[in-house]
């Protein structure tokens, strides 16, 4: 292996780590916090989360034997399987994302009728739709054997190795491709740029009214008059960074791996294989990333993590004291004895 291969292999294993142990984070606050597991969007972010967690353990083992061994790890079958989980797994987490996108227009662009249109049910439909879209592709691609180890990008994942359906395999590419990384992307950025024009909309309200407090209010202190207006600043600011944060680690995350994989069934430019690797790294890192974006950063998870760590502090606290009681008791009986 040289320095290259080494350090590709080196950012797999602390993507693996950091997603593993992240995305546990997020099912642990789902499972503790009834009130998580209440609200709608917390089915999309489990099912969101199920799909990081089991291409954590099956795709990405898969990839680094495949840099470090330079071949295909293991038989046909398994990489067969680990193939169409691939493929499932990276359209079930888009079709996911653009759900939640979903969950967000209509609580904001429609908050009043919000619980009538999002209920558990309709959560329930549209993931029964994400699930049957996800399997159909892996499906046919299983069925026409297009499923298998890589060496472009070291891992199982489509794959063609007959010239002769080199045609239809390359309109099943683009189909799949338009289908699950565009569609989301549309979806998303319709949905979040709604939301952000609801968000400044509000915004400019919330600062005409602060405008106007702040001329009433003659004697008020300068520093009390700084702190509102830096407030309205990063009131503004605030909706502009959690949008752009949506739509850009989905695009820097999938766009390179997807562009990728269409220009190499052009055949036109030759692709590095630590290239590749690369873009297949930059997908894996989404699901690195998605615990934060949507989980672990919010109010709602710190407010839960805190509640777990002050309950296992309190508990440990009391069972350090009673162990610190013990001792006596014990030579008190020993005596007694």
């Amino acid at each position: 292996m040289n320095i290259w291969e080494v350090t590709l292999a080196f950012v797999v294993v602390v993507l693996m780590l950091v997603s593993l142990l992240s995305n546990v984070l997020v099912l642990i606050c789902f499972l503790y916090s009834a009130d998580i597991r209440k609200q709608v969007p917390g089915l999309f972010i489990l099912n969101l989360t199920l799909c990081n967690l089991l291409m954590t353990v099956s795709s990405m083992p898969l990839t680094l034997a495949g840099i470090i061994y330079e071949r295909q790890p293991g038989g046909d079958e398994v990489c067969h399987v680990v193939g169409f989980l691939e493929t499932f797994l990276t359209t079930n987490s888009m079709l996911s994302m653009a759900a939640l996108s979903i969950d967000r227009w209509i609580a904001v662009v429609f908050p009043l009728s919000y619980h009538s249109k999002m209920r558990y049910r309709d959560a329930a439909l549209i993931l029964s739709y994400t699930w049957l879209h996800s399997v159909s592709f892996p499906i046919v691609a299983a069925s026409l054997s297009w499923v298998g180890f890589h060496h472009l990008y070291a891992s199982c994942t489509l794959y063609n190795k007959r010239p002769e359906e080199r045609t239809q395999f390359v309109i099943f590419t683009g189909v799949f491709h338009t289908l699950s990384f565009l569609l989301s992307l549309v979806v998303l950025c319709f949905t979040y740029l709604k939301v952000l024009k609801v968000a400044r909309f509000h915004c400019k309200r919330i600062d005409v009214i602060t405008m106007q407090t702040l001329v009433l209010l003659v004697d008020i202190h300068p520093s009390v008059r700084e702190r509102c207006l830096e407030e309205q600043k990063r009131r503004r600011q605030r909706a502009t960074k959690k949008i752009s944060t949506f739509i850009g680690t989905f695009i820097l995350c999938f766009a390179p791996y997807v562009i990728t994989r269409l220009i190499e069934l052009s055949s036109v430019v030759p692709i590095s294989s630590h290239w590749g690797i690369i873009s297949k790294c930059l997908a894996y890192s989404k699901v690195v990333s998605d615990p934060f974006v949507y989980s672990l950063l919010r109010h709602q998870y710190k407010k839960t993590w805190k509640d777990i760590i002050n309950r296992i502090l309190k508990r440990s606290s009391i069972n350090s004291s009673a162990l610190a009681s013990e001792p006596p008791n014990r030579n008190i009986l020993q005596l007694n004895e």
